[in-house]
């Protein structure tokens, strides 16, 4: 039976038991900040086994995909073990229980499946007699294939709550497949193998140690479409499946290699195919490579592969190439990949070169660094060193780790750890020490339990209000009042100020009040302990406590930034609806002056995509569209198809902004009430922060204005400068662009010519140290490649010697060293040599035995330099 064949009549199956078929769940958990990875049948329905929520229908099925993680080390080692793969499951919500379970199961694995009855096995907890009897009694399977287990096997339960006893079914696949000590029931090896979980969820275990029944029992089985399929197909391994086999197949005809050549081969074609495998249902679902989260766990897969992919001579990317193949094999199930084919492929292109270029640097370092161990004796590279290497050359620890035992050698993973840790506690202490927030945070947790009035937030309709001040703090400290001159935060009884969140910059404004002609600056708003504090200079008058005071909002600095989150808004729906829905928001800052909007992408947008976003968003701000704000459930807001970081927490009531039938958010900022208001959008920048995350900054309204009339301006200065209409400016640039490059080629022939003559006269100056020919020379008024050029001709005219070239300017020097093969022979190294003297003028370099440049910044030690060179010659090689 074919793997879709077998998926298919799976489900089949069941929907004939009167069970509601579901589509597998996306692999990236939704409202669960717990785990990284959907990673078992059941995951998506826990909601419904907990009773959050009401399911569908009381018998559900599905084939769920699945990334576990866990023991990735084991991944293409073993027959069975993979990162991707597909759980086939059937479950009961408080429906049917133990005997219908076991009999359906058994009716699939023998009637649909046609598995030879005397090869099965049942496996059942220890305890649980009323299995037992079912098995026996309505299966009619023989008390010798119905075998008792401990906790460890066969009872499910992770710590308090829901838990109970489970059945398995078992296969004998015969001597054949193994005679070890690991090839018994419940081992680790090939001959048994576990099929089909079926968990009978029966109790609730109490914190006291207490097994009480569940007044609703339910269901929760997994068979492994992987395993089941390699069973019915007869292969010796999972990995020879109809649905991976291809993939090896492939992998030996790009490679040259045979996939079952040795062990070291075979492990390399399985973890690529798995991999591969597990990236492309990964990124279709919505994870892109980066440096946190699961975005870390797709980078480490992708990289993991690659580097096994070195092993099999693949020098350049080629993961990327075999999307396609994926994408077939997978495409009965899973017909969305076919869409989106060309943004996987297209990522992991991206990433793979990446990570070979990081790949060669860091091997280069690596390699240093080990031939260092060896010299000092030592097995252990330290923690500081590996951090070193992942800190400014990217190079990852378990790479570091995988080169090093090759050589024998290890790594200190816990010092490793500790400088990691070290860098988090740097960062927390930057962030903390930015602001009054990490300065004040004491007094703010005691005013939570002071103040018992419930601060109001008036600031989306209402840009003005009467407070009443509640607290004054001034370094730190609770005060009673504040003076002219003096600054501190404050709390209102009642604020229009909005408080920076959500990428929104906090409000500006004043607070006045006539009793004492009180005028106070508030330069930001920030939020503390759920306080929403204004931070205030006194201009004149005195702000005490209990004070009655009058709170406005600097309206055009809030129009604009309500202009700008809007289109915020609307730029993020224009590039999924231009990009795919990949995209999703990384970070943003909304402020009066311009947006900032972070996004996972792969790759640098073009001029023409950028063109399209500002059209889009621009014929959005022209149809005028209502933007409306409303408050409901984080579920019913998903459900609606809300855009959320659903990573992150929420309240159980949401703010949900729509704007007409284009987009649909969860935000708690301020936005205009029509996306007319916002007038004008304009693109002004678009760049990398990181692996796999693009930046747009923007402008609206007056300010984008103001951009296209510098554009202009800048345009009219270069057109006068070149004496061309604008129009004309592209011919003008590239006959420009013409005369330079001949005025170059020209240059070039003269300093080559020059570089002859020179390197003659030079020539005839070269003495001898010790038997060697050396010219050691004093260079000015010519670049470092003409300096190159020059140690070439020279180096091409002698048959033996040292040639040391000094470029020299008022600041800075630069070497270059050259030494003919005979003297390499000998001893003398152009590399050894350089480092050394370039030392002297305060500088480093190195390079190859016959050729090697440096630099320094002490350009008048030049003459100390060259007789350290002399020492140096005359003290090498062999002579």
């Amino acid at each position: 039976m074919l793997t879709d064949d077998l998926r298919q009549s799976y489900l089949d199956f069941f929907k004939s038991k009167d069970h509601l078929v579901v589509d597998s769940a996306p692999l990236i958990p939704k409202n669960d900040p717990t785990v990284l990875w959907v990673n078992s049948g059941m995951f998506p329905l826990k909601p419904f086994f907990s009773g959050q929520e009401t399911p569908p229908h009381y018998r559900m099925a599905s084939c769920q995909k699945c990334i576990r993680t866990g023991d990735i080390e084991n991944v293409g080692r073993t027959a069975r073990h993979h990162t991707f793969f597909e759980m086939l499951g059937n479950f009961s919500f408080g429906d049917y229980f133990k005997e219908e379970a076991i009999a359906w199961g058994w009716e699939y694995v023998t009637e649909v499946l046609n598995l030879p009855e005397d090869k099965l096995i049942a496996t059942i907890y220890k305890d649980d007699d009323e299995s037992f009897k079912i098995w026996q009694e309505k299966i009619g399977l023989p008390e010798t294939r119905i075998v008792r287990m401990g906790k460890k096997d066969n009872f499910w339960q992770i710590g308090t709550g829901p838990c109970g006893p489970c059945s398995e079914i078992h296969i004998d696949r015969g001597p054949e497949f193994g005679t070890g000590p690991e090839d018994v029931l419940g081992g680790e090896g090939d001959r048994y193998l576990e099929l089909w979980n079926l968990v009978f969820t029966q109790y609730d275990y109490t914190e006291e140690g207490e097994y009480l029944e569940l007044p609703q029992k339910n269901i929760d089985t997994g068979m492994g479409l992987e395993r089941t399929a390699s069973v019915l197909q007869g292969t010796k391994s999972n990995y020879e499946i109809d649905i991976i086999m291809p993939l090896l197949e492939e992998i030996s005809q790009l490679s040259g290699y045979s996939y079952n050549s040795n062990e070291e081969t075979r492990t390399a074609f399985r973890v690529i195919a798995d991999h591969l495998r597990g990236i492309t249902m990964a990124v279709l679902d919505g994870a892109l490579p980066s440096n946190e989260g699961r975005g870390y766990v797709i980078r480490r897969l992708l990289r993991r592969a690659s580097r096994y992919g070195l092993k099999l001579d693949f020098q350049k990317p080629f993961l990327y190439d075999m999307i396609s193949s994926v994408a077939n094999i997978m495409e009965e199930a899973y017909p969305e990949i076919k869409d989106q084919q060309q943004h996987i492929s297209r990522g992991v292109h991206s990433e793979e070169e990446r990570f070979l270029n990081t790949l060669d640097q860091g091997l280069d370092i690596l390699e240093d660094k080990i031939a260092a161990l060896k010299n000092e004796n030592r097995s252990r590279l330290s923690g500081e060193e590996a951090f070193e290497l992942y800190d400014t050359y990217g190079f990852p620890p378990d790479l570091t780790r995988d080169v090093l035992e090759e050589e024998g050698l290890e790594i200190d993973l816990e010092g490793f750890n500790n400088e990691m840790e070290k860098q988090r506690q740097r960062a927390r202490q930057a962030r903390q020490s930015g602001g009054f927030v990490g300065q004040a945070g004491e007094v703010y947790e005691k005013l939570v339990k002071k103040i018992e009035v419930e601060q109001e937030f008036v600031g989306y309709h209402n840009l003005e209000t009467e407070g009443k001040v509640l607290a004054i703090i001034s370094q730190g400290e609770e005060v009673k009042s504040l003076n002219p001159g003096e600054e501190g935060e404050v709390i209102l009884s009642s604020s229009p100020f909005y408080a920076e969140g959500g990428g929104q910059v906090g409000d500006k404004g004043r607070l006045t009040a006539e009793e004492n002609e009180l005028e106070a600056l508030v330069s930001d708003v920030q939020q503390k302990n759920g306080f929403n504090v204004a931070i205030v200079e006194i201009k004149q008058g005195r702000l005490q406590i209990d004070q009655q005071v009058r709170a406005a909002v600097m309206k055009d600095l809030r129009q604009a930034t309500a202009r700008n989150h809007t289109a915020t808004h609307l730029l993020h729906q224009a590039l999924m609806n231009l990009l795919g829905s990949h995209v999703n928001q990384s970070g943003s800052l909304v402020a009066p002056e311009r947006l900032r909007f972070d996004f996972t992408h792969f790759e640098a947008l073009t001029s023409e995509d950028l063109r399209s976003l500002e059209r889009e968003v621009n014929r959005k701000i022209m149809a005028n569209l209502p933007v409306q704000t409303y408050e409901t459930s984080v579920e019913e807001a998903r459900k609606r198809g809300a855009q959320a970081l659903f990573e992150d927490k929420y309240e159980e009531e949401v703010r949900v902004v729509q704007t007409g039938d284009y987009s649909l958010e969860l935000c708690g900022g301020t936005h205009v009430s029509a996306t007319g208001e916002i007038g004008l959008f304009k693109i002004f920048q678009e760049s990398s922060i990181a692996a796999g995350v693009r930046r747009i900054e923007a402008k609206t309204g007056l300010a984008a204005l103001e951009l296209i009339e510098n554009q202009e301006d800048l345009l009219q200065e270069v057109s006068e400068n070149l004496k061309a209409e604008p129009a004309d400016l592209p011919g003008r640039i590239s006959q420009l662009q013409k005369e330079n490059n001949d005025l170059k080629r020209k240059l070039k022939s003269l300093q080559d010519r020059l570089a002859d003559s020179k390197a003659e006269e030079m020539i005839r100056e070269m003495e001898e140290i010790d038997g060697v020919p050396v010219l050691l020379s004093r260079i000015e008024g010519i670049d470092k490649e003409a300096l190159r050029n020059l140690s070439d001709e020279i180096i091409e005219e002698i048959t033996s010697g040292i040639v040391i070239l000094a470029l020299v300017d008022d600041s800075s020097i630069f070497f270059v060293a050259r030494v003919t093969s005979d003297l390499i022979e000998e001893g003398y190294k152009a590399g050894d040599l350089i480092g050394q003297i370039a030392a002297v003028t305060g500088g480093g370099g190195g390079g190859r035995p016959d050729m090697a440049q440096a630099g320094g910044d002490q350009p008048e030690k030049l003459a100390e330099a060259f007789e350290l060179a002399r020492q140096l010659i005359a003290g090498s090689g062999s002579r």
